[in-house]
């Protein structure tokens, strides 16, 4: 069974408004609007806030650490302040060490907010998009990258469509399966060192590290750079996992499962992850059996599930007090093919 130390989980504490920013510019098409900006700030929480009542006059329950957000309420509450009132309220804000401020809906900021925010050197960023996708966007990125994560040692593929994490002991052929796998056409997400987070409720994805990337260990080969010698079509950069295969040695004293009718699960991070042990024997076939695994676990996903419905159909005829063995077809028809 999979085991998981406390040694293999890890989460992040802080990062940089930096990272942020480096990581978000593109994808959210943000703008940095202050030269005079820290972006060693750190953000400690996944957690956005506007400041709607903190504009107000109540900063008692300010979320000042979290990534603070102006819609249009928050620029049209200012812009109907006087000079003297905008000032005011923005110096109180800006007595916090807020990481950065992010405008939405294309909105500018005034002038007193931009010389606030570069005399503390507080980021101020722009966004065009309209704040309930941008909040949902960033809130996103802030949660992967405060999630827990899973260090786990196996390799990692995308078998029909089915993320398939192969684990067992070192050395007995957890790459080389992954590697047949992938001459068969399927996609390798990573191997060796797998780091799997959670994203959302009951959804675990999985990823390489910056290191490995692509790049397998075959013994007696040597390392191997599977997307140069595969193509870009042999590789995936993520993949949720759905099916953990433990590989072990047959062993004569373990009852191994022959029906499939009791599904065995493994939790992780509070996901249930289907779970199988497949016992290696000469002459087996390992991979095409991983391909029909996930071809089964397809099947189950939608709907068909083959264990159930030949025990639904030994039921009938063990209720019929039928047991004699019937041919499978009644009449051949002629067709001697």
């Amino acid at each position: 069974m999979i085991n998981i130390s406390k040694k293999s989980i890890s989460q992040k504490e802080s990062i940089s408004v930096e990272f942020f920013y480096e990581n978000t510019q593109r994808l959210f098409n943000l703008k940095l609007l202050t030269e005079s900006s820290d972006l060693q700030r750190k953000i400690y929480d996944q957690n956005l806030h506007r400041p709607g009542l903190a504009l107000a006059g109540f900063v008692e329950l300010f979320s000042y650490k979290r990534v603070q957000v102006f819609g249009n309420t928050e620029m049209k509450y200012l812009n109907n302040l006087s000079e003297e009132d905008q000032n005011a309220t923005l110096k109180k804000l800006f007595n916090f060490e807020m990481p950065c401020i992010i405008l939405s809906n294309d909105n500018q900021p005034i002038p007193i907010l931009k010389k606030l925010a570069e005399h503390h050197h507080v980021p101020l960023f722009g966004c065009e998009y309209a704040t309930t996708k941008l909040a949902y966007l960033v809130g996103d990125f802030l949660d992967d990258q405060f999630a827990e994560r899973i260090t786990i040692h196996g390799s990692f593929a995308d078998v029909y469509g089915a993320g398939m994490l192969f684990i067992g002991k070192s050395g007995i052929g957890k790459s080389e399966v992954t590697l047949d796998l992938v001459e068969r056409g399927h996609r390798l997400v990573a191997d060796d060192v797998i780091i799997l987070t959670k994203k959302g409720e009951g959804i675990l994805m999985g990823a390489g590290t910056n290191i490995a990337k692509h790049f397998m260990e075959i013994r007696g080969l040597g390392i191997i750079d599977v997307e140069r010698i595969f193509g870009i079509h042999a590789i995936r950069y993520q993949k949720r996992l759905e099916i953990i295969v433990e590989l072990e040695f047959w062993d004569d004293e373990r009852e191994y499962t022959r029906t499939g009718l009791g599904e065995e699960k493994v939790t992780i991070s509070g996901v249930d992850i289907l779970y199988i042990r497949l016992p290696i024997t000469p002459g087996k076939n390992i991979t095409v059996i991983s391909e029909v695994i996930a071809l089964n676990y397809l099947l189950k996903h939608y709907g068909h599930d083959t264990a159930k419905i030949f025990r639904d159909r030994l039921n009938s005829r063990l209720k019929n007090k039928n047991l004699e063995e019937q041919r499978g077809i009644d009449y051949f028809e002629h067709d001697f093919e």
